[in-house]
């Protein structure tokens, strides 16, 4: 098979390998819809410390189930999935509550931890086993580039619920990429009043309106924008914020304009090295709730589907490049200069 190989940082191969077998509690899954995001920057350039070279990347994806382990029951041969990407240990005090996201046995395979495309193999390779507990069967209406968002959706589903949101608050979403997108529609589908998209891209925000957003403020252009958000929701700021930009501006922003007695949800910045600064008082006086959200824990992935399925959370809007396996290198730069407002670039590896 065929597989894009970081044979170390900063330098990619499009290289054949053998197929892999799966394990007696793994699944071998042909890969039809696999994209690049940002995040991918970061393993590339050697930033993730769970990463071992060489490597295969690949976290976001979908296809179809070839061959399954032994212990496996809940899928077989020709189903159609999607893969969540972290996979616990399963016994640890997180995992036992769900929380496997937050696995104390973090990369340590012989104790069945998984990172899938982080520190184990993914899905850039025309084949892939992974552990049957990353994969969800596909509802029947959804096709393999919307089933490669089964991480993504999850991610931003699990922000909003982290964040307790009731029917008919207001909420501000932070960062128009990908995820605040998603966000913006997750909201909506749970009953949200007034949404609030913050950003700096205006085609972003634009689309965000097409998406959901009753409102969008570019915060490149307002004098003050989280004055301009307060004014939003009667000068008082909205119940929930959650925030998908990924900078200590947007975190410090995210709390300056949340309500008294609201709730924050910090979500964007999963490496390493932002410091965040603001005023204490704001949170102690404020009576916020402050929440960091990692990724997508109890299964929450499997519900988002079915919001994807309903056709109340749209993703294929986020899709707007696709490239066959072979042209690695062409999908990575549109997705790196951002070419035609790219967002999510989608490669094929065993085809459409």
């Amino acid at each position: 098979m065929q597989a894009i190989v970081y044979p170390q940082p900063n330098e990619f191969r499009l290289q054949d390998l053998p197929v892999p077998s799966p394990g007696p509690d793994q699944v071998l899954i042909r890969v039809r819809s696999t994209t690049i995001c940002a995040t991918d920057f970061k393993i590339f350039a050697g930033q993730f410390p769970g990463t071992k070279f060489p490597h295969i990347p690949g976290h976001e994806w979908s296809g179809e189930v070839v061959e399954v382990g032994s212990r496996v029951a809940h899928v077989k041969p020709g189903d159609r999935v999607g893969v969540e990407v972290h996979v616990g240990c399963g016994a640890c005090p997180p995992c036992l509550n769900g929380l496997y996201t937050l696995c104390e046995h973090y990369g340590d395979v012989s104790r069945g931890h998984a990172h899938i495309g982080f520190t184990v193999p993914g899905g850039m390779a025309e084949c892939c086993a992974v552990p049957a507990r990353a994969v969800h069967r596909l509802p029947d209406p959804l096709d393999f580039d919307e089933g490669a968002f089964t991480d993504n959706i999850g991610v931003a589903l699990y922000a909003v619920e982290r964040g307790g949101l009731r029917a008919g608050e207001g909420v501000a979403v932070l960062g128009p990429g990908a995820f605040g997108l998603l966000a913006v529609q997750v909201a909506r589908a749970l009953g949200a009043g007034r949404i609030v998209l913050v950003g700096t891209r205006q085609e972003r925000l634009r689309l965000g309106r097409e998406l959901g957003a009753d409102e969008v403020v570019n915060a490149a252009m307002a004098a003050d924008p989280v004055a301009e958000v307060k004014g939003l929701f009667e000068g008082k700021g909205p119940q929930l914020v959650v925030e998908f930009a990924g900078t200590e501006a947007a975190a410090a922003e995210a709390i300056q304009m949340a309500r008294r007695g609201g709730r924050v949800v910090l979500a964007g910045a999963t490496a390493p090295g932002r410091t965040l600064q603001v005023d204490l008082s704001l949170i102690v006086r404020g009576h916020l709730d402050v929440h960091g959200s990692l990724a997508n824990p109890k299964a929450v992935s499997a519900r988002g589907l079915e919001l994807i399925s309903r056709g109340v959370v749209k993703v294929k809007p986020l899709i707007t490049h696709h490239f066959p396996l072979e042209a690695f290198g062409r999908a990575w730069e549109a997705f790196r200069t951002r070419e035609g407002g790219a967002y999510r670039v989608m490669l094929h590896p065993a085809g459409t």
